[in-house]
């Protein structure tokens, strides 16, 4: 037999759990297939099938028989090779072919990182009715179930209130009507779901407990019950419906059509989605950016928060990269596309979520296992109820029957089964939208539980490239004086430490004289002759082989050095003129996103492959406990250990930290941008603060809550009505509120998620 082939279809009206569970139990029923996965969100069907087996055509018309949409979708691409990224962090400072003299390597492995999407929702024993595909673009009160609604309440009602003028023998066919026309439906449903595998779901107890009370003569609560239900299921789709919203609210950050620049210059709109890689577009002044891309022409402000979380404008400019989704709040910027439509930052989110959200927690995948043994266990109970009673307790048949059929009502773990995903989605909702992005509900719970967070260094913890810290001259010389000279020899290199020295020239407005004859001195200094004075930069070392004294700055050498910071020594006509402090400094929120981590109770700790030195200095002034001189193979026995006192996270900047990623509990991928970002770990922090970590923790926890107030309203509403219905206070009417009502209440508290903001945020509630 050949090789199973992988196919897709998107379904069309799913709108919960069961739904997932129906689809994937009548699929799997057919021969040659295997892999069945059912994005919820995403409405997609995706199967392995086996050649001379089943045709596509048979896949689609099973699921269509449960009365779903389906359409086939173009063939699912292979997976994504896993992108390699090499880093070379040493500093050896080059000039041509030739170093400047700052030794100091951090190399680091690279980074190779895939991620499959999630598995399918599991197979929950229950099956609520799903959106008629109908019905999409009309609003909720105009939909079939709210027809049907309307119909059943206008029965009910009318039927109370013939009944306070005319006789029962006239009003109770009414209510018998009722029951009727609820009862086609539903009971279509149920014998529909009977067939795929599904019978012990809502309408197959539902449709019994109705037909049962009429039979009692209790038709009046029978059409109560049967609105309640319809009732119920209006209200769930109402809030799946802002559920699904809240994902879809995603894509209506892209803007619609662009602006494409012709090569005369003049401009032409075309939609959006078919701008193609290296065209280039005109982004005016308070448009959306329709586009990941880098300016080719032009400087603005750029406001990001709709991608990434940060409310603060970023200044973009040439040769810099934009993100679909952001905002252009000043000038008018061209920029030329790096990415298709289908690729760009707004569509892989959307993608990453609606693939996390296919990815069950297991707290979840224990509830759906326990759900497929509470149904069949409580109709045990119910019938127990109807025939034991009368021998034992001495109740009459209509009473055991009564109260028999109100616990059948009261079995199905509708609520209990959704209680999880809807938590999850909205979880996962709440915190794309604020630049945390999560691959699943699995690492969505994990992270909660977190007793250590391990932070890699270089581009994590701090920036990623140094800067200058200090510029101190030698006695009778000014400090912006020899800044210059510095820069004047440094001009040309690409090197990280000649950039920090131009850009801290620019900062200060110093001018940059030219220089002459400039060389390097490998593995020590670059020099060259400014203004006929001989300049040269480079270590201390360089300084002694030159017999220059250091004199009073020696102590301050020495000082500079423990702080963890790389020196270089100025000289001037063979004299010391200053000493240049550089070093990778902490990002602007690292001190005060440990601060969160710890006030969380995670205990935060930096494991670097940077010399012991620098890493402890960077470690002492954030306040975390540091591991340095790590290579990769001691990063993972680190993170080993760590495990071993509890659940780790580990955060990198998604290039060099593939190992200690893959190896913790949770990998989280920050400052690496958007690439890295979506591509590598099990979460990923767009924003780029270090804050946004404590924010994993804090919406982990809050989703947790929110799982176990749901599992507590559906398994205590269950509690009480079956108390109460055994002990005769409550009937059927009341017993659909353990179902139906419970699922609404979880339903409801779960979309609270949505509103979820970081603790301290501008706009938090």
């Amino acid at each position: 037999m050949g090789e199973s082939r992988k196919l897709t279809w998107r379904v069309e009206g799913m709108d919960c759990a069961s739904c997932v569970a129906k689809v994937t139990r009548a699929v799997e029923r057919l021969p040659g297939v295997s892999e069945v996965q059912v994005n919820l969100m995403a409405e997609r069907l995706t199967v392995a099938l086996a050649p001379d087996t089943t045709p596509a055509e048979g896949v689609a018309r099973q699921v269509e028989i449960l009365g779903y949409k389906v359409m086939p979708m173009a063939p699912v691409a292979a997976a994504a090779p896993a992108h390699v990224h090499d880093a070379d962090c040493g500093h050896h400072h080059a000039h041509g072919a030739d170093g400047h003299g700052h030794d100091g390597k951090d190399g680091h492995a690279g980074h190779a990182h895939g991620a499959e999407p999630g598995p399918a929702a599991g197979p929950a024993a229950h099956g609520h009715d799903h959106d008629d595909p109908a019905d999409a673009g009309k609003p909720w009160w105009r939909s079939g179930k709210a027809i049907l609604v309307w119909l059943l309440g206008g029965l009910v009602v009318g039927a109370y209130a013939l009944s306070i003028v005319l006789p029962e023998r006239l009003t109770y066919p009414l209510f018998l009507a009722a029951t009727a026309v609820a009862l086609v439906p539903f009971g279509r449903r149920a014998f529909a779901l009977a067939r795929a595998g599904s019978p012990f779901s809502i309408e197959t107890l539902m449709v019994t407990a109705a037909i049962g009370a009429a039979i009692i003569g209790a038709a009046e609560e029978a059409a109560v019950v049967v609105l309640l239900f319809a009732v119920g299921e209006l209200l769930e789709n109402v809030a799946a419906g802002r559920a699904r919203a809240g994902i879809r609210a995603l894509a209506d950050l892209m803007p619609r059509t662009a602006l494409r620049l012709r090569p005369d210059g003049t401009t032409e709109q075309l939609p959006a989605d078919r701008l193609a890689v290296g065209d280039l577009v005109l982004i005016r002044p308070g448009d959306r950016v329709a586009c990941d891309g880098l300016i080719e022409e032009g400087s603005s402000a750029l406001d990001e928060s709709p991608v990434t979380g940060e409310s603060v404008p970023v200044s973009r400019g040439p040769g810099e990269a934009v993100v679909a989704g952001s905002i252009n709040a000043e000038g008018a910027i061209r920029v030329r596309v790096t990415r298709a439509a289908s690729d760009n930052t707004i569509a892989r989110i959307i993608r990453m979520v609606e693939e996390a959200t296919a990815s069950r927690a297991p707290t979840q995948r224990f509830i759906e296992r326990f759900s497929t043994w509470w149904t069949p266990g409580a109709m045990i109970v119910a019938l127990l109820v109807i025939l034991l009673p009368p021998f034992l307790l001495g109740w009459d048949w209509s009473t055991s029957i009564y109260r028999g059929l109100a616990v059948l009502l009261i079995a199905c773990p509708c609520a209990l089964v959704i209680s999880v995903p809807a938590a999850m989605v909205s979880g996962l909702s709440a915190g794309a939208r604020r630049g945390l992005l999560i691959k699943g509900g699995a690492a969505l719970e994990a992270i909660g539980s977190a007793t250590t967070v391990a932070f890699d260094k270089t581009g994590t913890l701090t920036e990623g490239r140094p800067r200058v810290t200090d510029v101190l001259p030698a006695e009778g010389r000014i400090a912006d004086e020899v800044l210059a000279l510095a820069a004047a020899v440094e001009q040309g290199s690409s090197h990280p430490l000649a950039k920090a020295i131009l850009a801290e020239a620019a900062a200060r407005g110093v001018a940059v004289p030219a220089a002459e004859a400039q060389s390097a001195i490998p593995g020590r200094a670059v020099a060259g002759t400014v203004g006929g004075v001989a300049v040269s930069i480079g270590s201390p070392r360089h300084a002694r082989e030159s017999n220059a004294a250091l004199g009073p700055l020696e102590a301050e050498l020495e000082r500079l050095q423990g702080e963890g910071k790389t020196v270089s020594v100025v000289l001037a006509g063979g004299v010391v003129a200053a000493l240049v402090a550089l070093r990778d400094e902490p990002r602007a929120d690292a001190a005060s996103g440990i601060a969160a981590i710890t006030a969380l109770g995670v205990r935060p700790v930096m494991l670097t492959g940077d010399n012991r030195r620098t890493g402890e200095a960077i470690a002492i002034s954030l306040g975390l406990d540091a591991k340095a001189e790590l290579l990769p193979d001691d990063k993972l026995r680190e993170i080993g250990k760590l495990r071993e006192r509890g659940t780790v996270v580990m955060v990198g900047d998604g290039i060099n930290d593939a190992p200690a990623l893959a190896a913790a509990n949770v990998g989280v991928a920050m400052g690496g941008g958007t690439d890295v970002a979506l591509e590598t770990a099990d979460a990923a922090v767009l924003k780029d603060r270090v804050t946004g970590v404590a924010e994993l923790v804090s919406l982990s926890r809050a989703t947790m809550a929110n799982v176990k107030q749901n599992v507590a309203v559906a398994i205590g509403l269950k509690a009480v009505f079956l108390v109460t219905t055994m002990l005769g206070i409550t009937g059927l009417w009341p017993a659909i509120m353990a179902d139906t009502g419970a699922t609404v209440l979880v339903t409801l508290n779960a979309l609270r998620l949505l509103r979820w903001t970081p603790a301290g945020s501008r706009d938090a509630a």
